[in-house]
């Protein structure tokens, strides 16, 4: 493969795509293949610092807008640092988060629209986005349920907002998926971890071979 693959998960609190993407990224370094695996917000120094102030549960005062600002200027950082290097040498990069996470959280659930704050991350992604992306569907009830079951998890300021927001969140998933139904997937993360696992490199597979 001469040019890498950029491939997003995403989902709702409790979803279960972080071990998902561990899952995949052994499946396919096992294969033989260069694997990349990272995170928004974070992967690189800075990118974590920014990380650190917007899901500091101390900050409940933070302005929606300085929180959509922020996410954007942490992505922008990691992919200039992280992503683009990585697929100009052929690696499959697996992202936990990226642009659909700020459309769903703050452009929906915080209200600030989601061509708003797709007008500001395209101005942070200079028109990277990624090859695929894979939603992890779950109610928002049973996501925090896993959560608070899960006490290595960090707890961050996200997780202190009512169930109602989570629910926006999840409908906002919902919208993003109907802007761009070509490069999302969803996957129901109801279900036990290992059928998750192997639909979701089912849809990889789809691109890899």
């Amino acid at each position: 493969m001469k040019d890498g693959l950029f491939i997003t998960l995403e989902g709702p609190e409790g979803a279960g795509k972080t071990s998902i993407l561990e899952m995949l990224a052994e499946h396919y370094k096992k294969s033989g293949m260069k694997v990349l695996k990272t995170r928004e917000p974070g992967g690189i120094k800075i990118a974590e610092k920014i990380r650190n102030i917007i899901l500091d549960p101390d900050h409940t005062e933070m302005d929606a807008r300085t929180e959509a600002l922020l996410y954007a200027s942490a992505r922008r950082q990691h992919l200039v640092e992280k992503v683009m290097p990585a697929l100009k040498e052929g690696y499959i990069v697996l992202c936990d988060r990226f642009i659909d996470s700020s459309l769903a959280y703050q452009g929906y659930a915080r209200g600030l629209g989601i061509d708003e704050v797709l007008n500001i991350n395209e101005f942070a992604i200079n028109g990277l986005m990624p090859n695929a992306t894979i939603y992890f569907d779950i109610d928002p009830k049973l996501g925090l349920e896993r959560i608070n079951k899960t006490k290595e998890r960090e707890i961050n300021r996200l997780d202190l907002e009512e169930l109602e927001f989570h629910e926006r969140v999840q409908e906002g998933y919902y919208q993003v998926m109907k802007k761009f139904p070509n490069r999302m997937m969803r996957i129901d993360a109801s279900q036990p971890i290992l059928k998750v696992f192997q639909q979701a490199e089912k849809v990889l597979n789809r691109l890899l071979l």
